[in-house]
């Protein structure tokens, strides 16, 4: 029960936080501004309240995993509270996974509310619940774990503001992998084509998760391609915990 404990104790200091409210209030505006959009757009009006509304759950679900995720760590040990914790008979990769999971069910709530009211909004102009907007929404919260991970990763070894940094940089290359290849390719330097592979690699394919565009345009979607989308998306938060766990179990907590 340690680590649960951690997840509902992280959970509660979250849900606290300023940072969850006004970044749930600016996401709600901003899914109600996609209404007013609508009103100045030719075509299907529903369109663009799908889009805006899925872009806003992304953006401000990655906007609380960062904000929030860089700081699990570090004001624990500012606090002093963290020799309290590790103190008692709990691990060190306990308190990590039971603050990845406090930080993801603040993230499961954030992105329920918001697609709450997206929904709310379309069932009022279309008189339906279009569901196959879930198959977005999965995964936009599978990009949001892999953004959480990383938060928390950066969060174990270094300040916040150099972890929010490293995030928003590995968040922002995450998505266009693509092109980093492409470029590197390009390139007439060998070293700099190595580099780029090396990255292409390491870092995640975030646009692999993106298909707001197909939901919103109902284009068909293999269901192999989510199978495959979200071993990618555990995979990789795995691969991430453990580096975690791994650097926080051997700094030199003073």
């Amino acid at each position: 029960m340690k680590v649960p404990t951690l997840a509902y104790n992280t959970f509660r200091e979250a849900i606290r936080d300023k940072v969850l409210y006004s970044l749930l209030f600016f996401a709600a505006l901003m899914v109600g501004i996609s209404v007013i959009l609508d009103h100045l757009t030719i075509g299907e009006p529903t369109k663009i309240i799908k889009d805006f509304g899925l872009a806003a759950i992304d953006l401000f679900g990655v906007l609380i995993a960062i904000f929030v995720g860089i700081g699990l760590v570090y004001k624990e040990m500012e606090r002093k509270t963290i020799y309290n914790i590790l103190s008692k008979p709990v691990h060190r990769y306990q308190f990590i996974l039971g603050k990845y999971l406090g930080l993801i069910m603040t993230i499961i709530l954030e992105v329920a509310i918001m697609s709450l009211v997206l929904f709310f909004i379309l069932y009022f102009y279309e008189g339906k619940l279009d569901f196959f907007l879930l198959y977005a929404i999965g995964m936009i919260f599978l990009e949001l774990m892999i953004v959480t991970a990383f938060a928390l990763l950066f969060s174990s070894f270094s300040t916040p503001i150099l972890s929010g940094l490293f995030t928003i940089s590995f968040y922002l290359i995450g998505h266009f992998t693509s092109d980093l290849i492409e470029f590197g390719k390009k390139s007439e330097s060998l070293s700099l084509k190595y580099l780029t592979k090396i990255l292409y690699h390491l870092i995640p394919n975030l646009d692999y998760l993106n298909i707001k565009g197909t939901v919103v345009y109902h284009l068909p979607v293999e269901k192999g391609y989510l199978y495959l989308a979200s071993l990618y998306g555990i995979g990789y938060v795995l691969i991430i915990l453990l580096l975690s766990i791994i650097i926080f179990q051997k700094r030199d907590i003073k």
